[in-house]
């Protein structure tokens, strides 16, 4: 791995994990008794989730992705936030009392966010980033 890469894939995950934090912890100021992150430890837990999440993101959704293909085909890709909120049923899992969502819509919520955050991640801040990093070489 060349030294390019090794700062891309840096900043990537950098970036990702400040928008996921960013989102929840606002989705849980916003939104307290349906969406709880605990606030102790300085946001301790909202870090933690949002690398659990990262983590989920680049390990998990791909394989996900690819066994739900056909579904996501048919529905012309409105399935694809489920695979979010099947990721952030797994964090709460892991999280237990920690990290809590009641009600299906607010889950559904804060995954088509988590969708949107990654597209506006990759599309408007790293591909630019990326591309003037490669210039450079």
């Amino acid at each position: 791995m060349n030294k390019n890469n090794k700062i891309n894939t840096i900043l990537d995950s950098i970036i990702h994990i400040i928008l996921y934090g960013l989102i929840l912890i606002l989705m849980s100021f916003i939104f307290p008794k349906s969406f709880y992150i605990n606030h102790e430890l300085f946001g301790l837990y909202a870090l933690a989730i949002s690398i659990i999440i990262y983590i989920l993101n680049k390990a998990v959704k791909p394989i996900i992705v690819f066994l739900t293909l056909p579904i996501t085909g048919i529905t012309l890709g409105i399935f694809y936030p489920f695979i979010n909120l099947f990721i952030l049923f797994i964090v709460s899992l892991l999280f237990g009392s920690n990290f809590e969502m009641h009600g299906f819509f607010m889950s559904l919520l804060v995954s088509i966010l988590i969708s949107i955050i990654n597209f506006i991640a990759d599309e408007l801040i790293l591909k630019p980033i990326y591309g003037r990093l490669n210039h450079e070489k």
